[in-house]
């Protein structure tokens, strides 16, 4: 779905926040449809792309957890 969006999960360094609310960004504006959302869908807009970020990174904690 989102070839672009690289892999955040690496054994040399953990992803950064700024890769992964890249990352979150991405899916969100593949999921919805817009590049740049209008005035009025702009805080659902942003409000999905921070909360694909958070669940990215407990994602990411977790399965750096379970490795160790």
């Amino acid at each position: 779905m989102c070839r672009s969006i690289k892999t955040l999960r690496r054994a040399d360094a953990p992803a950064s926040d700024d890769e992964i609310r890249a990352a979150a960004l991405q899916f969100v504006r593949k999921v919805s449809g817009y590049r740049a959302p209008s005035r009025r869908n702009a805080e659902a807009f942003e409000t999905a792309v921070e909360e694909v970020a958070d669940a990215s990174r407990r994602l990411l904690d977790a399965l750096a957890a379970a490795t160790r």
